[in-house]
């Protein structure tokens, strides 16, 4: 018996230590001098790593503005607490500027940072891991030549237990690729360019994929849309219903290039800042090689009264200069409130008055009963810019709940001929961000 207890207590003090080991003991480094030797040097590597810092989306998350790219600062409003983008400009002390490409490599693949600590999946390694150690560098290449900025961002405010980054480790065995993104020998280039630009750089399934219990991405609903920071990423699967299915390859094209789609609307909130900061840059080859890979993923159905209508009430009207009339006295403060404040842009009949990208109908934001993304818009407006075209809706944030969700209720009932129930609460909710 007394052999039989040492026997136990030994395997309890092994296996204690293997967890230590586990939970403590930092991701080691690996050596990259042979990916390092593969790329061009000097400028030719910064110039590929600006395109590819571009295709991953950097600036959208680590910048404040315009003001100061790359320098950090900007808040995430997580369920479990507020995490800050980090610093990556080159500076010495507040930034990048002191690490090594090993050290660089393993932040975009395991999620470490420089000190050893794991990083949150704020950053999106989960999708970054996927990625060519030789882009990585690139990327490095291209942040290692720009201007240092010296800002410390703020400290995560986080709640116990999710202050404890050592059980990301833990999480990371579950979420987190093995091994960088191997080509499908079953499709064509185009569709693994494609692969390679949504699934690793563009990392896309980051807000289009749902989030299970655990806050992984939930596989058995890839890019099936998910509510993120309070916006809605929509289906983006090739389901014809709910998804981009139906869309033309010129229209998909034409959203992830420009941020607009005759006949889909507008992209506003975060897919706004995608395009600008990353999807506009892109050449001409690789969005259609991202739109060959999307009509490759699976279907996934939506409910029914998320289908985009196909004639709104709307679309009836002769003119986009007169009402529809109103049914009943809420519908009547909605009309009142459209009329005044929304018509002169978007037209009764939702075509647009001046700019095409004024239009609602076909958008999937007035074809949502939940209002999610309308609500948004109608209290944060919306701001798209590009090299080639801006466009901005103003905050109606000063309207009363009461008459925001009535107007919403006009629009998706009108637009997307939706039986909607926003209520003022909706509203107020939205407004207090939650």
């Amino acid at each position: 018996m007394r052999r039989l207890g040492l026997t136990i207590l030994a395997i309890v003090v092994v296996l204690a230590a293997a967890a230590a080991a586990f939970f403590f003991w930092p991701h080691g480094l690996t050596d990259v001098a042979e990916a390092r030797s593969r790329l061009p040097t000097g400028a030719d590597s910064v110039k590929r790593g600006e395109y590819l810092a571009k295709a991953a989306d950097c600036a959208a998350c680590h910048s404040v503005g315009s003001s100061r790219p790359y320098a950090g600062g900007l808040p995430f409003h997580l369920p479990f607490g507020t995490i800050y983008a980090t610093n990556i400009t080159p500076d010495r002390d507040t930034g990048i500027g002191q690490w090594s490409d090993a050290e660089f490599v393993r932040a975009m693949h395991h999620g470490v940072g420089r000190d050893g600590r794991d990083l949150y999946p704020a950053f999106p390694y989960a999708s970054y891991a996927l990625m060519s150690t030789e882009d990585a560098l690139a990327i490095k290449d291209y942040l290692f030549s720009l201007t240092p900025v010296h800002a410390e961002a703020p400290p995560h405010q986080l709640k116990l237990p999710y202050d404890q980054s050592y059980l990301l480790r833990a999480w990371k065995l579950l979420f987190v690729p093995r091994q960088q993104f191997n080509p499908d020998p079953g499709q064509s280039t185009a569709q693994n360019r494609g692969a390679y630009l949504v699934e690793a750089l563009g990392h896309c399934g980051e807000c289009h994929t749902p989030r299970n219990k655990l806050y992984g991405l939930d596989s058995g609903q890839k890019f099936a849309g998910a509510v993120t920071a309070g916006w809605k990423a929509y289906n983006i699967t090739s389901d014809a219903t709910a998804g981009i299915g139906a869309w033309s390859d010129q229209a998909l094209a034409d959203y992830l290039s420009k941020g607009f789609a005759q006949g889909h609307g507008a992209a506003s909130g975060s897919m706004a800042e995608a395009v600008e900061y990353s999807l506009s840059h892109l050449t001409p080859e690789d969005i259609k090689a991202m739109v060959a890979y999307l009509r490759t993923v699976p279907g996934h159905p939506a409910p029914h009264e998320l289908a985009v209508a196909p004639s709104p009430r709307s679309l009836n009207d002769s003119t986009h200069l007169t009402p529809a009339p109103a049914e009943n006295d809420q519908e009547s403060l909605g009309l009142e409130v459209f009329q005044g404040a929304c018509a002169s842009c978007h037209g009764f009949d939702g075509t647009g008055v001046n700019d095409p990208r004024a239009a609602l109908a076909g958008s999937q934001t007035v074809n949502d009963p939940t209002g999610v993304n309308l609500l948004q818009v109608l209290l944060q407006g919306s701001r798209f810019r590009t090299d080639h075209v801006e466009a901005a809706m103003p905050s109606f944030h000063a309207y009363r709940d009461v008459e925001l969700a009535a107007v919403a209720n006009y629009v998706l009932a009108h637009f997307g001929a939706k039986s909607a129930q926003i209520s003022p609460d909706q509203v107020a909710r939205a407004r207090r961000g939650q």
